[in-house]
């Protein structure tokens, strides 16, 4: 069996990959198509990230690879069906990132409604003139309405930390209604929960079925003191439509960690100062990380021993 990890993980994960065996990238810098695309003709197994890109094209012929292991729960850079009609399984790395993801969401939203962002880059940039009554007003935090959009782990995560955290009330809407331990209320339509929540964070997964889930509409539909959160996957949200939407006031801020094109962050974006923005943090703790290195290649050494692998997209 001869397998390849396409990015530089943790240490651990690392040496864990070369006693299985493994060739590595071992590189922060994603290798370009035609060499993701050799490596379905050379290679039985596949670990790969986000932004490695597999796309229906790359699976012509008669592929070698028989499993692409996502180092990550989101998988919609890898053409999931078109791998299913080749005969390669793909699985992903849920559960593990719940948390972090869930407190990162609650750092950009606390950001965005009081301002963080804006009164740090002040500091720095020794603008500051000293303390007044009124210097940079935000909004209250506790008390106000939260909505989700994808009521999934992370979702969830997000609310109980919201509810109980800061008594903040919560709507939601997603495709089904959930059994959930906190007080909920399902709405039909992403437009009616943009109207009535005070913040909004996205926490859908990526994919042509969720691409601007949250449009120009719902964006429209949001309270003028309304907040944006997402840190899903950029192209669940019109950014084109969002970023009219601070540059005009027409709703408060938002806070970010994913982008419709990243790495690259529109410049009218990054000029905003009612913007909160991250480099796609998420998951970004060691121990996170390091879970969800070896999930990958528990998934690896399932199908490499000839077993069912346990996570199965």
């Amino acid at each position: 069996m001869k397998i390849f990890v396409t990015r530089r993980l943790p240490d651990s994960v690392m040496a864990r990959a070369r006693g299985m065996g493994a060739e590595l990238h071992d590189s922060d810098t994603a290798l370009n198509d035609t060499d993701r695309a050799a490596l379905l003709r050379d290679y039985d197994a596949v670990v790969c990230t986000l932004g490695d890109r597999f796309s229906a094209d790359m699976f012509a012929g008669d592929p070698r690879c028989r499993l692409i292991a996502n180092f990550g729960v989101g998988y919609n850079h890898i053409d999931a069906d078109a791998a299913q009609a080749a005969g390669i399984t793909v699985t992903n790395t849920p559960g593990v990132l719940t948390d972090a993801t869930a407190d990162l969401a609650m750092a950009l939203m606390l950001m965005a409604l009081r301002r963080a962002g804006e009164g740090e880059r002040m500091v720095r940039a020794d603008a500051w003139p000293g303390w007044t009554p009124t210097q940079m007003l935000g909004q209250t935090v506790t008390g106000r309405t939260l909505g989700i959009v994808g009521m999934g782990r992370i979702g969830q995560a997000m609310a109980r930390r919201a509810h109980h955290g800061f008594g903040m009330q919560i709507l939601y809407y997603n495709r089904s209604a959930k059994d959930l331990n906190f007080p909920a209320q399902r709405l039909d339509t992403v437009e009616d929960l943009a109207a009535q929540a005070d913040v909004v964070a996205i926490h859908a997964p990526g994919g042509a079925d969720t691409r601007h889930l949250f449009g120009a509409a719902a964006i429209a539909a949001m309270k003028p003191t309304g907040v944006l959160i997402n840190t899903s996957r950029g192209d669940v949200v019109d950014e084109g439509a969002l970023i009219e939407a601070l540059e005009s006031g027409a709703i408060y801020a938002a806070g970010l960690d994913v982008y419709e094109a990243e790495p690259a962050v529109p410049a009218r974006l990054r000029a905003l100062d009612n913007a909160v923005l991250l480099p796609h943090l998420g998951s970004a703790t060691l121990e996170v990380r390091e879970a969800m290195g070896n999930m990958a290649l528990d998934n690896v050494e399932a199908f490499v021993a000839g077993r069912q692998v346990p996570n199965p997209v």
